[in-house]
C-alpha cells in the first residue's frame, strides 16, 4: 500500500470513529436526566448495578444466539478490567452522586472525562498526542467543567467527588475496552464485561433489591429499561469500535458535546429551560473538539 492510500485509509477509519462515537455519546447523553429521574424512588445499589444486571442477562442471550468464542488469555484480565470501570464503577458512583448533588453538577464529571481518557489512553494504549492537542482538549474540558460550576454555584461536595471518582472508572474502562476491541470486536467487549461481572452483580444486586425495594414509578421504570439496555449496552457497541477505530485521544474528546447533548435532553424531558449562555458555551466546545481533530496524535 502506498503511503498516500494509507494515509486515505487511516483518514477514514478515524472519521468511521468519530461518528460511530458520535452515536455513543448520542445514547449516553441520556444517561444522567434518566439516572436523576429514577432517584426520586430508587436505591443506587439497586439502579446502578441493577441496570448492569439486566444488561448482562441480554448480553448473554446475544454472545450465545451469535456463537461468540470465548476470550483467551489476557484477554479475561483486560475484561475484568473493563468490567470494573464500566460494569460496576461509573454507574454505582454516578448514582450515588446524582442522588446527593443537582443534575447540572453532573456537568462535571462530562467535562473532564474526555481528558482522562486521553491520559487512560496514552498508558494503556500508548498513544501519543501533542502538546497542542493537550492544550485544545485541556481547553474544551475547562471550559464545560466552568460551565458546570457556573450553573452549579461553584461549590463541590462529597456527592462531586463520587462523580469524579466516577470519571477515573469510566475513563480506563474506555481504554480498555478500545485495546480489547481490536481482538474480540466493540459490542463484544462490552457483552463479555458483563457476563463475567453477572454472578457478582447479581448477589450485590438481590439482597439490595429485598432490603430497599425496586423502583415505584413507571418513569422510574422506564428510566431503568434504557440506561441497562442503551446506555449499559447498544451505546458501548457503538462507542468501543469507535475508539478503536479513530483512537482514544481523537473519540473521547466528542463526549465533551455529551454535557450538552444532556442539557437539550433534560430540556425535552424535565422541562429545563437553555439559555443563550447555555448555546454559547456550546459553540465553543464544539469548536474546539472540531479543532482539536486537526492535532497530531501518534498511534
Amino acid at each position: 500500500m502506498t503511503e498516500s492510500a494509507a494515509s486515505a485509509s487511516g483518514s477514514l477509519a478515524e472519521t468511521r470513529g468519530l461518528l460511530l462515537g458520535f452515536v455513543g455519546v448520542a445514547l449516553f447523553s441520556l444517561t444522567l436526566p434518566m439516572t436523576r429521574l429514577a432517584m426520586a424512588d430508587s436505591d443506587p445499589v439497586v439502579f446502578g448495578l441493577g441496570r448492569s444486571l439486566l444488561a448482562g442477562a441480554v448480553a448473554a442471550a446475544i454472545l450465545l444466539a451469535t456463537r461468540q468464542r470465548l476470550p483467551r488469555g489476557r484477554e479475561w484480565r483486560g475484561l475484568a478490567v473493563v468490567a470494573a470501570g464500566v460494569v460496576f464503577g461509573f454507574p454505582l458512583l454516578s448514582a450515588w452522586g446524582m442522588q446527593r448533588v443537582p443534575a447540572a453538577h453532573g456537568g462535571v464529571v462530562l467535562g473532564v472525562l474526555p481528558l482522562v481518557t486521553v491520559a487512560a489512553g496514552a498508558v494503556l494504549l500508548r498513544e501519543r498526542p501533542s502538546l497542542e492537542f493537550w492544550l485544545v482538549s485541556l481547553l474544551g474540558g475547562a471550559a464545560v467543567v466552568a460551565f458546570s460550576l457556573l450553573r452549579g454555584g461553584g461549590s463541590l461536595g462529597v456527592g462531586h467527588l463520587a462523580l469524579l471518582a466516577s470519571v477515573v472508572c469510566a475513563a480506563v474502562g474506555y481504554a480498555e475496552g478500545a485495546r480489547l476491541t481490536r481482538s474480540l470486536g466493540g459490542w463484544q467487549v462490552i457483552c463479555w464485561a458483563l457476563v463475567i461481572s453477572f454472578p457478582l452483580l447479581l448477589v450485590t444486586v438481590a439482597p439490595a433489591a429485598l432490603a430497599q425495594g425496586l423502583p415505584g414509578s413507571p418513569q422510574s421504570w422506564g428510566a431503568f429499561l434504557y440506561v441497562a439496555l442503551f446506555s449499559q449496552l447498544l451505546g458501548f457497541f457503538a462507542w468501543n469500535r469507535g475508539l478503536a477505530l479513530g483512537g482514544v485521544a481523537r473519540v473521547s474528546q466528542v463526549q465533551l458535546l455529551q454535557t450538552f447533548l444532556t442539557i437539550a435532553a433534560s430540556a425535552l424531558l424535565l422541562g429545563e429551560a437553555v439559555d443563550a449562555t447555555t448555546l454559547g458555551f456550546a459553540v465553543f466546545v464544539v469548536a474546539s473538539v472540531a479543532f482539536g481533530r486537526l492535532m497530531p496524535v501518534k498511534r
